[in-house]
């Protein structure tokens, strides 16, 4: 159920994390971290040639992911973890990509999530994520506040700011890029300073 309903809202989104990895690792790197792998649905578009290990909280979702690489024979599928994605047990500068994907807004200190990516990015790697970015003005903001309340119950948050994430004073974002559906996600790539 969670891959029909989320699967399909998220795709677009999902699409451009992944080709944004596949462009970026050919002179970056070919070790990468998905943050959230959930059931692994972004894993059979990562090219071949990379090194990818998926982490998540959930032991169901994960099982889900491994059962999705074992039938779609994903090589590039190195390992899939159960893992807090705020205190990993990697080493410092282990990949050269991470990316989290509708993640940053569900973790509990999503500025805690970007730290750690960051540390365990090597210094001049890439960070990437897919969320949904709260308007800084305007109806969709309105609507975005107003309907908070309601939308925390159901695990969204409409009000989740970047600057929940990072402070763009000190992070330096190499590209923002709208996703669709209606503008709703944002992919961010961030340059990682170590």
């Amino acid at each position: 159920m969670y891959d029909v309903v989320f699967g399909g809202v998220s795709a677009f989104g999902r699409r451009a994390a992944v080709a944004a990895v596949n462009r970026i690792s050919q002179n970056a790197g070919s070790r990468i971290l998905e943050v959230g792998v959930g059931t692994g649905l972004a894993l059979p578009h990562y090219r071949r040639d990379l090194e990818v290990v998926g982490i998540d909280l959930s032991r169901e979702m994960l099982c889900k992911a491994q059962e999705r690489v074992r039938q779609e024979g994903l090589s590039a599928v190195q390992g899939l973890l159960e893992m807090d994605a705020e205190n990993t047990a990697f080493a410092d500068a282990s990949f050269d990509i991470a990316v989290a994907m509708f993640t940053a807004s569900v973790v509990p200190d999503a500025k805690k999530l970007f730290a750690e990516m960051s540390r365990v990015v090597r210094p001049g790697g890439h960070l990437l994520f897919v969320n949904h970015f709260a308007a800084d003005s305007g109806f969709r903001w309105w609507l975005e506040r107003t309907t908070a309340p309601l939308a925390r119950i159901l695990g969204w948050h409409p009000d989740f700011m970047l600057a929940d994430l990072l402070d763009r004073n000190q992070v330096k974002i190499e590209r923002m890029e709208a996703c669709p559906p209606l503008s709703l996600f944002t992919l961010v790539e961030v340059r990682n300073g170590g």
